[in-house]
Protein backbone atom coordinates (compact mmCIF):
# COMPACT_ATOMS: atom_id res chain seq x y z
CA UNK A 1 0.00 0.00 0.00
CA UNK A 2 1.13 3.81 -0.68
CA UNK A 3 2.35 5.72 1.33
CA UNK A 4 0.28 9.20 1.98
CA UNK A 5 1.66 12.14 0.48
CA UNK A 6 2.62 13.41 3.90
CA UNK A 7 4.93 10.34 4.73
CA UNK A 8 6.77 11.45 1.39
CA UNK A 9 7.08 14.63 2.55
CA UNK A 10 8.69 13.56 6.06
CA UNK A 11 11.08 11.39 3.68
CA UNK A 12 12.15 14.64 1.55
CA UNK A 13 12.17 16.92 4.53
CA UNK A 14 15.45 14.15 5.90
CA UNK A 15 17.11 14.75 2.16
CA UNK A 16 20.86 16.57 2.90
CA UNK A 17 21.46 19.60 1.44
CA UNK A 18 22.85 20.06 -2.32
CA UNK A 19 23.21 21.62 -4.84
CA UNK A 20 20.30 21.87 -6.81
CA UNK A 21 19.83 18.88 -9.75
CA UNK A 22 19.07 20.29 -13.04
CA UNK A 23 16.11 17.95 -14.50
CA UNK A 24 15.65 17.57 -18.54
CA UNK A 25 12.96 15.92 -20.28
CA UNK A 26 14.09 14.48 -24.11
CA UNK A 27 10.36 13.63 -25.69
CA UNK A 28 8.69 13.69 -29.24
CA UNK A 29 5.30 14.13 -30.48
CA UNK A 30 6.03 10.66 -32.36
CA UNK A 31 8.00 7.45 -32.26
CA UNK A 32 11.23 7.12 -34.81
CA UNK A 33 12.84 10.42 -34.73
CA UNK A 34 15.71 9.61 -32.53
CA UNK A 35 14.13 10.66 -29.13
CA UNK A 36 15.84 7.72 -27.20
CA UNK A 37 19.26 8.12 -29.34
CA UNK A 38 19.43 11.60 -28.46
CA UNK A 39 18.88 10.83 -24.60
CA UNK A 40 21.47 8.51 -24.48
CA UNK A 41 23.78 10.76 -26.38
CA UNK A 42 23.04 14.03 -24.65
CA UNK A 43 23.28 11.98 -21.16
CA UNK A 44 26.91 10.45 -22.09
CA UNK A 45 28.08 13.26 -23.71
CA UNK A 46 27.61 15.45 -20.24
CA UNK A 47 28.99 12.28 -18.11
CA UNK A 48 32.05 12.73 -20.33
CA UNK A 49 32.50 16.55 -19.21
CA UNK A 50 32.87 15.30 -15.72
CA UNK A 51 29.22 15.46 -14.73
CA UNK A 52 27.71 13.39 -12.43
CA UNK A 53 24.24 12.05 -14.86
CA UNK A 54 21.99 9.88 -14.36
CA UNK A 55 19.45 8.72 -17.60
CA UNK A 56 15.95 7.75 -16.25
CA UNK A 57 14.31 5.59 -19.06
CA UNK A 58 11.26 7.04 -18.91
CA UNK A 59 9.51 5.02 -21.45
CA UNK A 60 7.75 3.23 -18.50
CA UNK A 61 6.19 -0.12 -21.05
CA UNK A 62 8.49 0.11 -24.13
CA UNK A 63 12.15 0.41 -22.59
CA UNK A 64 14.88 0.33 -24.47
CA UNK A 65 17.59 2.54 -23.20
CA UNK A 66 19.85 -0.43 -22.13
CA UNK A 67 19.41 -2.15 -25.12
CA UNK A 68 20.76 0.86 -26.80
CA UNK A 69 23.87 0.83 -24.42
CA UNK A 70 23.98 -2.76 -24.77
CA UNK A 71 23.47 -3.44 -20.68
CA UNK A 72 21.34 -6.45 -19.04
CA UNK A 73 19.41 -5.11 -16.17
CA UNK A 74 18.74 -7.68 -13.42
CA UNK A 75 15.87 -5.62 -11.97
CA UNK A 76 14.08 -2.36 -13.35
CA UNK A 77 11.41 0.37 -12.01
CA UNK A 78 8.64 -2.59 -12.16
CA UNK A 79 10.74 -4.36 -9.80
CA UNK A 80 11.12 -0.96 -7.61
CA UNK A 81 7.20 -0.17 -7.89
CA UNK A 82 6.59 -4.09 -6.96
CA UNK A 83 9.04 -3.72 -3.74
CA UNK A 84 11.51 -5.85 -5.12
CA UNK A 85 14.06 -3.63 -4.99
CA UNK A 86 15.34 -0.10 -4.30
CA UNK A 87 16.32 2.36 -6.99
CA UNK A 88 19.79 2.08 -6.19
CA UNK A 89 19.73 -1.43 -6.96
CA UNK A 90 18.48 -0.41 -10.76
CA UNK A 91 21.61 1.79 -11.48
CA UNK A 92 23.64 0.43 -13.97
CA UNK A 93 27.22 1.81 -14.82
CA UNK A 94 26.83 3.29 -18.58
CA UNK A 95 29.57 5.06 -20.66
CA UNK A 96 31.73 7.42 -18.67
CA UNK A 97 30.35 6.62 -15.58
CA UNK A 98 26.62 7.64 -16.94
CA UNK A 99 23.91 6.05 -14.29
CA UNK A 100 21.23 4.70 -15.81
CA UNK A 101 18.00 3.55 -14.41
CA UNK A 102 15.98 0.94 -16.66
CA UNK A 103 12.12 0.28 -17.03
CA UNK A 104 10.59 -2.27 -18.18
CA UNK A 105 9.37 -3.15 -22.08
CA UNK A 106 6.15 -4.63 -22.80
CA UNK A 107 4.06 -4.20 -19.85
CA UNK A 108 1.28 -2.23 -20.24
CA UNK A 109 0.48 -1.86 -16.54
CA UNK A 110 3.91 0.30 -16.52
CA UNK A 111 2.67 3.24 -18.45
CA UNK A 112 -0.63 3.43 -16.82
CA UNK A 113 0.68 3.97 -13.84
CA UNK A 114 -2.34 4.92 -10.84
CA UNK A 115 -1.64 8.15 -8.78
CA UNK A 116 -0.80 6.06 -5.99
CA UNK A 117 1.58 4.29 -8.34
CA UNK A 118 2.97 7.15 -9.36
CA UNK A 119 3.86 8.68 -5.29
CA UNK A 120 6.15 4.31 -5.14
CA UNK A 121 8.24 6.17 -7.97
CA UNK A 122 8.79 9.51 -5.81
CA UNK A 123 9.51 7.40 -2.80
CA UNK A 124 12.36 5.73 -4.31
CA UNK A 125 13.47 8.69 -6.15
CA UNK A 126 13.35 10.46 -2.62
CA UNK A 127 15.48 7.74 -0.58
CA UNK A 128 18.41 7.77 -3.22
CA UNK A 129 21.50 9.04 -2.02
CA UNK A 130 23.57 9.24 -5.05
CA UNK A 131 25.29 12.92 -5.73
CA UNK A 132 23.73 13.70 -8.95
CA UNK A 133 24.64 17.25 -10.92
CA UNK A 134 22.05 15.99 -13.59
CA UNK A 135 19.34 13.91 -14.37
CA UNK A 136 17.91 13.34 -18.28
CA UNK A 137 14.51 11.47 -18.46
CA UNK A 138 13.62 9.75 -22.08
CA UNK A 139 10.08 10.44 -22.24
CA UNK A 140 7.80 7.96 -24.10
CA UNK A 141 6.46 9.10 -27.17
CA UNK A 142 3.03 11.25 -27.43
CA UNK A 143 0.63 12.48 -25.14
CA UNK A 144 0.48 9.54 -22.45
CA UNK A 145 0.20 10.35 -18.83
CA UNK A 146 3.98 9.13 -18.26
CA UNK A 147 5.25 11.73 -20.83
CA UNK A 148 3.10 14.88 -19.12
CA UNK A 149 4.10 13.95 -15.79
CA UNK A 150 7.89 13.73 -17.09
CA UNK A 151 8.14 17.07 -18.37
CA UNK A 152 5.54 18.74 -15.91
CA UNK A 153 8.35 17.86 -13.25
CA UNK A 154 11.16 18.77 -15.09
CA UNK A 155 12.67 22.14 -15.84
CA UNK A 156 13.56 21.88 -19.38
CA UNK A 157 11.81 20.19 -22.21
CA UNK A 158 13.58 18.81 -25.52
CA UNK A 159 11.26 18.07 -28.14
CA UNK A 160 13.16 16.10 -30.92
CA UNK A 161 11.79 16.79 -34.31
CA UNK A 162 12.81 15.55 -37.81
CA UNK A 163 12.18 16.96 -41.77
CA UNK A 164 8.79 14.78 -41.81
CA UNK A 165 5.32 16.11 -42.09
CA UNK A 166 4.05 13.45 -39.53
CA UNK A 167 6.08 14.84 -36.74
CA UNK A 168 5.91 18.24 -37.04
CA UNK A 169 2.17 17.85 -36.56
CA UNK A 170 2.89 15.69 -33.48
CA UNK A 171 4.99 17.56 -32.03
CA UNK A 172 2.63 20.85 -32.20
CA UNK A 173 0.10 18.57 -30.65
CA UNK A 174 2.34 17.64 -27.45
CA UNK A 175 3.66 21.11 -27.14
CA UNK A 176 -0.47 22.47 -26.85
CA UNK A 177 -1.01 19.57 -24.37
CA UNK A 178 1.72 20.80 -22.88
CA UNK A 179 0.48 24.63 -22.87
CA UNK A 180 -2.66 25.05 -23.14
CA UNK A 181 -3.38 22.10 -20.17
CA UNK A 182 -0.30 22.35 -18.11
CA UNK A 183 0.93 25.60 -17.88
CA UNK A 184 4.84 24.68 -20.04
CA UNK A 185 5.82 27.85 -20.94
CA UNK A 186 9.22 27.39 -22.71
CA UNK A 187 9.82 24.65 -24.95
CA UNK A 188 13.67 23.65 -26.44
CA UNK A 189 13.71 22.19 -29.97
CA UNK A 190 15.97 20.01 -31.45
CA UNK A 191 16.08 19.13 -35.26
CA UNK A 192 17.67 15.06 -35.44
CA UNK A 193 18.66 13.52 -38.56
CA UNK A 194 18.75 16.80 -40.68
CA UNK A 195 21.63 17.41 -43.42
CA UNK A 196 22.42 20.39 -42.18
CA UNK A 197 21.78 23.88 -40.09
CA UNK A 198 19.58 25.60 -42.68
CA UNK A 199 16.97 22.26 -43.05
CA UNK A 200 17.17 22.18 -39.30
CA UNK A 201 16.25 25.92 -39.20
CA UNK A 202 13.81 25.43 -41.86
CA UNK A 203 12.19 22.65 -39.60
CA UNK A 204 12.32 24.46 -36.63
CA UNK A 205 10.68 27.83 -38.05
CA UNK A 206 7.82 26.03 -39.66
CA UNK A 207 7.00 24.52 -36.33
CA UNK A 208 7.74 27.87 -34.27
CA UNK A 209 5.55 30.09 -36.67
CA UNK A 210 2.20 27.72 -35.98
CA UNK A 211 3.20 27.15 -32.24
CA UNK A 212 3.86 30.77 -30.92
CA UNK A 213 0.98 31.91 -33.55
CA UNK A 214 -1.54 29.92 -31.39
CA UNK A 215 -0.02 29.07 -28.04
CA UNK A 216 1.16 31.49 -25.41
CA UNK A 217 4.96 29.58 -25.62
CA UNK A 218 8.55 30.12 -26.07
CA UNK A 219 10.22 28.18 -28.41
CA UNK A 220 14.02 28.09 -28.76
CA UNK A 221 16.28 26.35 -31.26
CA UNK A 222 18.81 23.91 -29.13
CA UNK A 223 20.39 22.57 -32.45
CA UNK A 224 20.66 20.29 -34.48
CA UNK A 225 22.02 16.32 -35.05
CA UNK A 226 22.96 15.60 -39.26
CA UNK A 227 22.47 12.07 -40.60
CA UNK A 228 25.29 10.20 -40.02
CA UNK A 229 26.10 6.99 -40.87
CA UNK A 230 28.98 6.33 -38.11
CA UNK A 231 25.41 7.08 -35.68
CA UNK A 232 24.14 3.97 -37.11
CA UNK A 233 27.10 2.24 -36.77
CA UNK A 234 27.34 3.08 -33.12
CA UNK A 235 23.40 1.46 -32.58
CA UNK A 236 23.96 -1.30 -34.46
CA UNK A 237 27.04 -2.07 -31.64
CA UNK A 238 24.70 -0.79 -29.01
CA UNK A 239 27.18 1.94 -27.78
CA UNK A 240 27.11 5.85 -27.55
CA UNK A 241 28.43 7.52 -30.40
CA UNK A 242 29.86 10.15 -28.67
CA UNK A 243 32.09 7.24 -27.57
CA UNK A 244 32.27 4.71 -30.37
CA UNK A 245 33.14 7.16 -33.19
CA UNK A 246 33.84 10.99 -31.28
CA UNK A 247 34.89 12.50 -34.36
CA UNK A 248 31.94 11.73 -36.22
CA UNK A 249 29.78 14.75 -37.53
CA UNK A 250 27.36 13.55 -34.76
CA UNK A 251 29.45 13.23 -32.26
CA UNK A 252 30.65 16.62 -32.46
CA UNK A 253 27.05 17.84 -32.30
CA UNK A 254 25.96 15.84 -29.29
CA UNK A 255 29.05 17.62 -27.89
CA UNK A 256 28.04 21.06 -28.83
CA UNK A 257 24.54 20.70 -27.62
CA UNK A 258 25.54 18.96 -23.98
CA UNK A 259 27.43 22.57 -23.57
CA UNK A 260 24.41 24.59 -24.62
CA UNK A 261 22.56 22.44 -21.72
CA UNK A 262 24.84 22.77 -19.40
CA UNK A 263 24.72 26.29 -20.05
CA UNK A 264 21.27 26.05 -19.00
CA UNK A 265 21.73 25.37 -14.99
CA UNK A 266 19.34 24.85 -12.41
CA UNK A 267 16.81 27.27 -11.85
CA UNK A 268 17.06 30.11 -8.60
CA UNK A 269 15.22 28.47 -5.98
CA UNK A 270 15.64 25.36 -6.57
CA UNK A 271 16.23 23.10 -3.81
CA UNK A 272 19.03 19.99 -3.25
CA UNK A 273 19.16 16.69 -4.24
CA UNK A 274 16.15 15.71 -6.11
CA UNK A 275 13.69 17.60 -4.20
CA UNK A 276 12.87 19.70 -7.00
CA UNK A 277 11.83 16.99 -9.21
CA UNK A 278 10.05 14.33 -7.13
CA UNK A 279 7.58 17.12 -5.32
CA UNK A 280 6.77 18.28 -8.60
CA UNK A 281 6.12 14.74 -10.27
CA UNK A 282 3.61 14.46 -6.66
CA UNK A 283 1.86 17.50 -7.73
CA UNK A 284 1.54 16.74 -11.24
CA UNK A 285 3.33 20.05 -12.18
CA UNK A 286 2.72 21.76 -9.28
CA UNK A 287 4.15 22.02 -5.78
CA UNK A 288 2.50 20.29 -3.34
CA UNK A 289 1.79 22.55 0.11
CA UNK A 290 2.45 19.88 2.76
CA UNK A 291 6.29 19.45 1.00
CA UNK A 292 6.66 23.08 0.49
Amino acid sequence: MSKPLNDQAAGLRLLRPAKPVQVIAITSGKGGVGKTSVSVNLATAMAMSGKQVMLLDGDLGMANVDVMLGLQPSCNLWHVLEGQCSLDDTILEGPAGLMVVPASSGRKNMAELTRAENAGLVRAFSELSRPLDVLIVDTAAGIADSVITFTQASQEVIVVICNDPASLTDAYALIKVLNRDHGVERVQVLANMVQNLTEAKEVYENLRRVAERFLDVTLNFMGFVPQDEWLRRAVRRQQAVVQAYPNSAASLAFMQLAKKAEAWGSPKGARGNLEFFVERLVGGGELVPALV
